[in-house]
């Protein structure tokens, strides 16, 4: 299938690692000219590396931490266009409800809420005089079914489908969609690296906690196993096609069945 993506150029926020990276060369692959951005050069360099050898569109790496606004602001005046923006830069970490401050719930809307926020408002104007473009925001089933282990993520990832709800709103009628999509459990670099530090102190292989883990702590997964980044990135690529232009103010779930719902 032509995803139609070959004359687009695409921000996916945090690109270098993870659903991230994945997503950038899902699109840099259809042709879509790619902005590649992480917090350091280093990697930045070392993703667009990675990407040479499946990217159809010109690969372009801008090195920052997009959660401050002088940062935004700096991407904004050397890309001042658009046509795809993923808001996917986020953070997490498993805290005690009891033990996390209020810098660390500060910390965490900055990053995974208000950074998405702040860049859809600077690259909005520019999508509406074109009456074409797509905003999506990397949200969870955590925004769903907050994990009592991670409070303070999933209250950030509930924001990011109510923000994503109502920026849909305010385009209707226009080329512009707007839409969250909410992994499940996915087995990104993060992720994977903690669950292998997990087993080894457990004696215990990857595939032996993978189990124990969808047994335990996510039961409802009807695939009962960890999604890759790959496949949350095929559905990302399609919503940011212009083949999926009927599909806006949705939350799109590639949870593996996590959510105990039909809607």
């Amino acid at each position: 299938m032509n995803l139609e993506l070959e004359d687009k150029t695409a921000l996916v926020t945090g690109s270098t690692a993870g659903i991230g990276f994945a997503i950038a060369k899902a699109l840099s692959s259809e042709g879509a000219r790619m902005i590649i951005n992480g917090r350091s050069e280093d990697s930045v360099q070392r993703a667009m590396s990675e990407l040479k050898s499946s990217a159809k569109g010109e690969l372009i790496g801008f090195a920052g931490d997009l959660s401050r606004e002088d940062t935004a602001s700096k991407l904004t005046m050397i890309h001042p266009h658009v046509d795809v923006l993923v808001n996917n830069l986020g953070i997490y970490e498993p805290v005690p409800f009891e033990q996390i401050p209020d810098d660390d719930w500060r910390r965490f809307f900055e990053v995974n809420v208000l950074s998405g926020v702040r860049l859809s408002r600077l690259y909005l104007p520019a999508m509406k005089k074109n009456n074409w473009g797509r905003i999506i925001f990397i949200s969870s089933e955590s925004g769903i079914q907050i994990p009592e282990e991670m409070i303070h993520y999933g209250m950030t990832k509930a924001a990011q489908i109510a923000v994503a709800r109502g920026l849909a709103e305010h385009v209707a009628g226009t080329g512009i969609t707007v839409n969250s999509v909410l992994p499940g459990p996915t087995k990104s670099r993060g992720v994977g690296d903690f669950v292998n530090e997990l087993a080894a102190k457990e004696g215990k292989t990857f595939e032996e906690f993978e189990k124990e883990f969808f047994e335990k702590v996510r039961p409802t997964s009807l695939i009962k196993r960890f999604a890759s980044p790959d496949e949350v990135a095929s559905l990302v690529c399609y919503l940011a096609s212009p083949l999926a232009s009927a599909t806006t103010g949705a939350a799109l779930r590639v949870d593996g069945g996590v959510v105990k719902s039909a809607y």
